[in-house]
């Protein structure tokens, strides 16, 4: 099924593409969610006119995830934890932590744009990747300090 995604959608395309999908995923998820239209000879005409507004948006989004990442990369996080006798965390830091860290800075992300591979277990500083647009990722430094 060809549709014209009208959001960025990770692994499928950004927005205004054209892009083939499998029949149920568009039928049950893009089109009802309006995430995509059907690529119908109209729908392909009004893209062409659509393309700027898009590119103009995406644009100002990019803009406003920049601003965003010279805030992160700015701060320094230092989260306390209960740690045991051989230095081993109780529980770890994990991307909630963090997400509520950067709130009460004043920074918006939501904890799934966090990138850590696996959550912080031990005492220590860490490089932590934020992805805040397609384009923009932003590096915090994290710091596992004993309570």
């Amino acid at each position: 099924m060809q549709i014209i995604l009208t959001e960025e959608i990770t692994g499928v395309g950004r927005a205004g593409e054209i892009v083939n999908v499998k029949d149920g995923f568009g039928r049950n998820y893009l089109l009802p969610k309006k995430l995509a239209v059907l690529a119908t000879s109209n729908n392909v005409k009004a893209l062409e006119h659509d393309k700027k507004v898009i590119a103009d948006r995406q644009n100002k989004l990019k803009r406003e995830a920049e601003k965003v990442a010279k805030t992160i990369e700015g701060l320094s996080c230092s989260i306390p934890c209960q740690v045991g006798e051989e230095g081993k965390l109780f529980g770890s830091v994990t991307s909630i932590d963090i997400e509520k860290f950067l709130k009460d800075k004043g920074v918006d992300v939501d904890k799934r744009d966090i990138l850590l591979d696996e959550p912080l277990r031990s005492l220590g500083d860490y490089t932590v990747s934020v992805k805040l647009h397609q384009d923009v990722k932003a590096t915090l430094k994290v710091s596992v300090v004993k309570a």
